[in-house]
């Protein structure tokens, strides 16, 4: 049974922010927790990050591997779970923004007065324009497409696309882990390189492979597949590669900070 016209998007607007209200309240007041407020902000808002990446990753493995003609094939989710998810983009974006105020209000206790909230906005912009811009993206164009213009057609890219969300939950535990000074630990080390393997995996080769999917189905091989596919296609799979290449290069840079050998004295 379908779900009423709507519904899903109102369980995503109630979810994610409810998801980060309780997460806070939980570390805030729990006996054995009780931590301060901006640790808390800042858990929770990865931990909703999270949970949205493994429902993202599920979903699109569920959906690209139910559908063995990539152009034809449907699954439901393909049509529920954008729909239902697109609420967590908007209220990542605050989300971030209180994250980044909490850190300037703890910076500012140390040295002066904290930022005001004008400041820390332009300052939050400036340092995370490129997410904002990718989520907004996100909203008004990649959900629009896969609500309306695929006309369900490609669930199977439409679920591969999901897939890039598996790096997500490595991201999160490597920031909080940065967050607590835990850089020399093993945990953080293992968690590096899960990150960089998922990252080059599911967001950077995901390109090519979409590629060589539909080329596997068309009968043409993988370098004459941009030429037969219209240019909107190639541009917007340039556009949405173009910021995985530049966040991969500093997961790298990171990398190689964390694995390299300690200099000579």
């Amino acid at each position: 049974m379908a779900a009423p016209p709507g519904a899903l998007l109102a369980g995503g607007v109630a979810f994610f922010p409810g998801l980060f209200l309780l997460a806070r309240a939980a570390l805030r007041r729990l006996p054995g927790l009780r931590w301060p407020e901006p640790d808390a902000v800042i858990v929770a808002a990865r931990l909703v990050s999270s949970v949205q990446a493994i429902m993202a990753s599920t979903a699109g493995y569920i959906i690209s591997s139910s559908c063995h003609h990539v152009i034809d094939d449907q699954h439901w989710l393909a049509g529920a779970y954008p729909e239902f998810a697109v609420p967590y983009f908007v209220y990542d974006v605050y989300a971030m923004f209180l994250c980044h105020w909490h850190r300037g209000r703890v910076k500012g206790h140390e040295a002066g007065p904290p930022p005001s909230l004008r400041a820390a906005a332009a300052a939050y912009l400036r340092k995370d324009l490129l997410m904002v811009l990718h989520h907004a993206a996100m909203v008004l164009v990649c959900f629009p497409v896969a609500a309306l213009w695929r006309q369900g057609k490609g669930d199977f890219f439409l679920g591969c696309l999901l897939m890039a969300e598996l790096s997500t939950p490595f991201v999160c535990l490597g920031k909080v882990l940065i967050l607590y000074k835990r850089q020399h630990t093993a945990l953080h080390k293992l968690n590096g390189l899960a990150m960089l393997v998922t990252f080059f995996g599911c967001r950077v080769l995901l390109f090519p492979y979409l590629y060589w999917a539909y080329g596997r189905h068309a009968g043409l091989p993988l370098l004459r597949v941009p030429a037969a596919l219209p240019a909107a296609y190639n541009a917007a799979a340039a556009a949405l590669l173009a910021p995985q290449l530049y966040w991969f290069g500093l997961i790298c840079r990171g990398a190689w900070r964390l694995f390299r050998p300690p200099a000579p004295p």
